[in-house]
């Protein structure tokens, strides 16, 4: 199981923007093509139509998958600047590749918690192909899955669930952020209170959006012993960036 994000940018060559996502045992490729003439049934008069496919590992995809695109395409129709593509079309098309192995549950069962997991990356690897297809946004995004395991009589925050947490979790979240620390995406199931939900709010909000601070022009990230804990996604999906724009511009 992957515990650090990878992502790699443009593996795909015949589409406009591709990535590969890894992370807490999801793999996940990303294609992009667009904008590009749309048939006259997607056409929307003043705004660009978003349409997300995912498909699963193996098989064909089903209510799985259909549930997946609406929460994936309702997000990134958020961020793409639509409006600057009237009765054109954004393509993405998400291939999951590897998911993570669980002797404990039935994944033969199609159960909307089995569905959370796997968003951020779906929800990364989008933003970064979209990135390599060089669509205009107004900003990034950022996800986490947060479940809420009771153990012993006490209950505990537990990020990028295993198969064998979500099995014994109480509720199971998934939280996106902008780049502009703006909530995107916030779909929950389970029982919670509304001081559970608070907690998971500001566990996703650090992993996300964790805070820097401006030094002479240099961004310093703020790291603690509390903020440390956990991936930092912006930071990480930011030098997935500047690391590919350093590799194709080493031949000046």
């Amino acid at each position: 199981m992957t515990v650090i994000p990878e992502a790699t940018l443009s593996v795909l060559p015949r589409a406009d923007g591709s990535a590969r996502y890894a992370h807490a045992g999801y793999t996940v490729t990303a294609s992009v093509n667009g904008p590009i003439e749309a048939q006259r049934r997607d056409e929307h008069a003043f705004e660009a139509h978003v349409d997300v496919v995912v498909r699963p590992a193996a098989g064909t995809g089903g209510t799985r998958e259909r549930h997946l695109e609406s929460i994936i395409e309702s997000s990134l129709t958020q961020l793409i600047l639509v409006k600057n593509f009237p009765r054109q079309l954004i393509q993405i098309v998400l291939q999951i590749e590897t998911t993570p192995d669980n002797d404990y549950v039935n994944t033969k069962l199609v159960q909307a918690s089995l569905n959370f997991p796997i968003v951020p990356s779906l929800l990364q690897a989008a933003v970064l192909a979209l990135i390599s297809a060089a669509v205009p946004m107004r900003a990034t995004a950022t996800a986490s899955v947060v479940a809420v395991v009771s153990q012993e009589g006490t209950k505990r925050l537990v990020v990028d669930p295993s198969p064998r947490d979500l099995e014994q979790a109480q509720s199971v979240h998934v939280l996106a952020f902008t780049s502009h620390d703006e909530l995107l995406l916030a779909e929950s199931e389970g029982d919670f209170t509304v001081k559970e939900w608070d907690g998971v709010y500001e566990a996703a909000l650090k992993i996300c959006c964790r805070p820097t601070s401006t030094k002479a022009g240099i961004d310093v990230m703020l790291d603690d012993s509390e903020d440390a804990a956990g991936s930092d996604m912006r930071q990480f999906l930011r030098s997935t960036v500047e690391a590919k724009v350093a590799a194709d511009l080493y031949w000046k």
